[in-house]
């Protein structure tokens, strides 16, 4: 798998990706994703691939959209992440989280943080997140009424 970022020649991939309405409960489309990233210099859609094939999407979010999260200013959220429907289940969310760190450490030199905020119903993903060494220091946050628990990466620390 490798991560890289949007290229307007990947759109035919993002029209072609597969998000459920359970999906969209948790997490915004990659379509709606990608224009808001189109608008926002601070906001970095990237692309997970396996073989070819779009497997995973999520978006890098620097500078304001860290701050209901973090008041690291070193920090970058993480939000919009989903798989494709179709690819659920194969582990491409964990091998993209996994590879995060290092492709993070490359394109943003001076982030030494990674951040996410998760649905608190969304048991599934915060079991994801901390197997892939991402931690509750008991911070919450609200997204459109939701209660979110927000996790953490130090890009300073080693992946076990």
């Amino acid at each position: 798998m490798q991560l890289k970022f949007y290229e307007d020649t990947d759109k035919q991939m993002i029209e072609q990706y597969t998000i459920t309405e359970q999906q969209l409960r948790y997490t915004k489309s990659p379509q709606a994703s990608i224009e808001l990233a189109k608008n926002e210099a601070s906001r970095h859609a990237v692309l997970a691939m396996k073989e070819g094939q779009l497997v995973t999407f999520l978006v890098l979010h620097e500078k304001e959209g860290v701050v209901p999260y973090s008041a690291n200013t070193g920090a970058i959220l993480i939000r919009s992440f989903s798989t494709d429907f179709h690819e659920q289940g194969k582990g491409y969310a964990k091998e993209a989280l996994q590879l995060l760190p290092t492709f993070v450490r490359k394109y943003f030199p001076a982030i030494n943080e990674l951040v996410l905020g998760v649905d608190l119903p969304n048991i599934a993903a915060q079991e994801l997140y901390k197997k892939c060494g991402f931690v509750d220091e008991g911070v919450r946050t609200k997204s459109f009424d939701n209660e979110l628990i927000v996790m953490s990466y130090n890009l300073g620390e080693k992946q076990s």
